[in-house]
């Protein structure tokens, strides 16, 4: 939390939009040697989801520190709220929230504490800081641990607390760094929905994820950064349209019959990179589509080849990050990007 006491083309820059409540022009951050971030152009709309996705050391976490006000830029500009960040990062501060990879509350203070404390750093007053305390206790389902010190909280209440202190000034802009690292299925399925509630009331969200279905289910854009540049952008859809094409797909049952279903699925792949492994599941991008799968199922019988399971599919954002990156999704997530400095 930040508190102040007083269609597009891969890789192209966006078009200049009206009404943005975040707007970045060829922001770089550099650490010694290292270019962290190498030139972002970000716009987001008032009232709409940017996500910035992008593997471990993209520059994700750098390129959101500039935006509030965390880091000094060594290049660009941003306006966030309407303010320049480095003209006036003191009222940056005042209208935005921020959430960051850990939940920054104070483990012997209670949520209500917690909460109520934010709300006088931000001079709402006592009053109004406590029943500004009580109402997002209640919208965060933390009303019944309201008076327990945060230490006992799960590591779910204390990210919904986190996110509750980020909203205590009721700021136009949000920003979520990695908003749900570290929670099981059911705690960030919550944590969506809050987030797309939120979102519905007229906040804009601007957030940094390693998580493809997170990504995809929240944001009305998404920008995948990589090696601190922008390398795509768009909507969900559309990046899965940049990598085109269907997905023949085959699981086997042993791990020795892999090989043998590259081979065989070889000939109706589109290029050589389009066959792809991992662990026992095959996947062959093709362009015919449902005759592909005949033939696919042809080839393995000719070989003895009896799958477990085998479809037809369009891309998913996994193969959009795959293609994009380089990396698959799972070897990456579940890091931020902060070892490396960025």
């Amino acid at each position: 939390m930040v508190q102040d006491n007083g269609g597009p083309a891969t890789g192209s820059a966006p078009t200049t939009a009206r009404g943005s409540a975040v707007q970045a022009r060829g922001l770089v951050k550099k650490f010694g040697e290292l270019t962290a971030v190498g030139g972002v152009d970000l716009d987001v709309p008032t009232g709409t989801v940017l996500a910035l996705l992008g593997p471990n050391g993209a520059g994700k976490t750098t390129t959101v520190r500039m935006l509030t006000t965390l880091l000094k830029p060594d290049g660009g500009s941003a306006t966030v709220a309407g303010v320049d960040v480095l003209a006036d990062p003191r009222e940056v501060r005042r209208r935005i929230g921020l959430s960051g990879q850990y939940a920054a509350v104070d483990e012997n203070l209670t949520g209500f504490e917690n909460l109520d404390m934010i709300g006088r750093l931000y001079h709402l007053g006592r009053k109004p800081s406590r029943d500004r305390a009580r109402v997002l206790l209640e919208q965060f389902r933390l009303t019944d641990a309201a008076n327990r010190p945060v230490k006992t909280y799960s590591g779910g209440m204390r990210r919904r607390l986190d996110l509750a202190g980020a909203l205590v000034a009721e700021p136009p802009v949000l920003v979520l760094d990695e908003p749900t690292t570290g929670l099981d299925p059911r705690s960030r399925n919550e944590m969506w929905e809050l987030l797309s509630s939120m979102v519905a009331g007229g906040t804009t969200l601007l957030l940094t994820t390693q998580y493809l279905e997170e990504a995809e289910r929240l944001a009305d854009d998404i920008v995948v950064i990589d090696h601190g540049r922008v390398i795509a952008r768009g909507t969900a859809d559309e990046l899965k349209t940049q990598v085109g094409g269907q997905r023949v797909e085959v699981v086997v049952a042993r791990d020795e019959e892999v090989d043998r279903t590259v081979e065989a699925l070889r000939p109706l792949a589109l290029s050589e990179p389009s066959v792809q492994r991992r662990a026992r599941r095959v996947t062959a991008s093709v362009s015919s589509g449902p005759a592909a799968l005949v033939s696919a199922l042809n080839l393995l019988q000719e070989r003895g080849i009896v799958p477990l399971d085998a479809g037809l599919r369009r891309p998913t954002m996994d193969d959009v990050f795959l293609s994009l990156t380089g990396k698959p999704a799972d070897e990456v997530a579940g890091h931020d990007d902060e070892e490396d400095g960025r």
